[in-house]
């Protein structure tokens, strides 16, 4: 391909990792790409030289460990059919040599010395005049060379030579040999790093690292990627900082009139709400009537739901008057089940933020933060996740619903992480004990974008959602699940004759 006609990066063509690397490879130099077996080196390599042909370039795989066929196998996995895409240089085992019908590019390396086996990659390479080589495993040239300044040597001759000829290679290295062997970081022009963790319960978690990229700026840090069919695609660290929109930041309601007046008029777009309260409590509903309301602007809104099955969820919905399978069909709302064993943090945050790029979506809903907790290795690494992803939303404009289940029911309430301080409002719901009966109140902690009232009311759940009622002023110890009552009114609700919320009588606690 002539030079005038390519771009001075050689794009991976993985999904996400040219954007970590910010385009892809320098032209003409070399890497290494490392990392246990099963990480996904092989299938990187393909990809890479599967785009190559895809941008009319060249390319070469020289494999020392592994046959042709078994690297067919792989790509077909993938659904790709290499026929003539590149070429594949084997080095096969010497049982090979005995069959006359082979051809006389066959070797094999533990019958060679190692200046010999570098000669027959040299010749691989001048027949075929690739642009793009990439060279399967360094742990075979380790074993070969026997001691670590042969070995530096040998690495040293192939740059230099590769070099001349204007390639850009992948070396890969899987690192049976030895594994704290640092050679070739000194003499690669970039090393990519490969890991595969597992947690004591769910799929294995893949992640990357960019641990040194000469002369060129990348993005740091660890990346979670996954090997699908079709190839690795790789999930970028979220930096909110490098997502900044205009919009108008008005009001949203829900179109409960009691809860918009406990919210100041409603919640600013671009904020987001942390629903606090114990199991049961209604958060999941209340985070319902705000999407609900959010589709009824004309809007859309996406709901990732981590706790609760999904035909569950719309059987109860639909119970208390929010049909989900209409405002699904509508192309308004958009609804994705996530198991918290099957994907990774960095996967869940490039699911909302697709979501929220290519359909526009102004309203989302996670619930519950328990279950996205669930995928972390650690708290703290919770709260940057969310950190990074609450301010994207933010700054693209959405407005963003968590929900927290506390530990406890009445009386005394833990959450298993404290983020209030992430939200931009937190709204309270607390079971309390009154008259006899297991009630309801809801309260708003803070606001960032406003004044909101600061009243604890009462609410119930029925056929038509949340009913909210008066603030309840004649209380006291609301929040600590017992309160005691001093007033003279009856401010608590109830159910009337015709299943209707009105006033219920309460006897008056001195």
């Amino acid at each position: 391909m002539p030079q005038s006609a390519r771009s001075d990066k050689a794009a991976l063509g993985v999904a996400g990792l040219d954007d970590v690397l910010v385009g892809g490879l320098t032209r003409g130099h070399l890497y290494l790409l490392e990392g246990s077996p099963g990480t996904g080196k092989t299938t990187i390599a393909l990809q890479f030289l599967v785009e190559g042909h895809k941008r009319g370039e060249k390319g070469l795989y020289v494999t020392l460990s592994e046959t042709d066929d078994e690297l067919r196998l792989t790509a077909k996995s993938h659904g790709w059919e290499i026929g003539e895409t590149f070429d594949i240089f084997e080095q096969a085992p010497p049982e090979s040599l005995l069959d006359s019908d082979q051809e006389q590019t066959l070797l094999y390396s533990s019958d060679l010395e190692l200046g010999e086996a570098t000669k027959t990659i040299f010749a691989a390479v001048e027949r075929a005049k690739p642009d793009r080589i990439v060279l399967d495993s360094l742990s075979e040239i380790r074993l070969l060379a026997q001691s670590s300044l042969r070995y530096r040597r040998q690495i040293l001759l192939l740059k230099h030579y590769f070099s001349r000829n204007g390639a850009t290679v992948l070396m890969l290295d899987d690192l049976t040999s030895d594994a704290n062997d640092k050679t070739v970081h000194s003499l690669a022009h970039g090393v990519i790093r490969l890991d595969e963790l597992a947690p004591t319960y769910g799929a294995e978690r893949r992640r990357l690292r960019v641990t040194k990229y000469r002369g060129q700026a990348y993005r740091g840090g660890y990346h979670d990627f996954a090997i699908k069919h079709g190839g690795v695609e790789v999930f970028p660290r979220l930096i909110a900082a490098e997502h900044r929109t205009s919009f108008d930041r008005s009001p949203l309601t829900s179109n409960i009139g009691e809860l918009d007046d406990l919210l100041g008029g409603g919640l600013d777009a671009g904020s987001s709400a942390l629903v606090l309260g114990p199991a049961g409590a209604g958060k999941s509903l209340l985070t319902l009537h705000f999407a609900r309301a959010a589709v009824e602007r004309g809007e859309k809104a996406a709901l990732f739901i981590f706790d609760e099955e999904l035909g569950l969820l719309f059987k109860r919905a639909k119970s208390m008057g929010i049909d989900l399978e209409e405002l699904t069909a509508s192309g308004n709302l958009f609804i994705e089940q996530v198991d918290a064993a099957e994907l990774s943090p960095g996967e869940f945050a490039h699911l909302v933020r697709k979501c929220v790029d290519t359909q526009q979506v102004k309203t989302v809903v996670i619930d519950s933060l328990n279950g996205y907790q669930a995928a972390m290795p650690e708290e703290n690494s919770l709260l940057l996740h969310m950190h990074e992803l609450l301010q994207y939303l933010n700054r693209q404009g959405a407005s963003t619903f968590v929900t927290v289940a506390q530990h406890g029911l009445v009386g005394e309430t833990k959450s298993p992480v404290d983020m209030t301080y992430l939200a931009d409002s937190v709204i309270l719901l607390r079971y309390f004990e009154a008259a006899g009966r297991v009630r309801r109140a809801i309260s708003i902690i803070k606001k960032r974008t406003g004044p909101h009232e600061d009243t604890i009311r009462e609410y119930r759940i029925g056929s038509t959602g949340f009913s909210i009622g008066e603030p309840l002023e004649d209380f006291q110890g609301v929040l600590r699940g017992i309160p005691t009552y001093t007033g003279s009114s009856n401010p608590l609700l109830g159910t009337g004759p015709d299943g209707r919320f009105g006033p219920s009588s309460v006897e008056r606690v001195e």
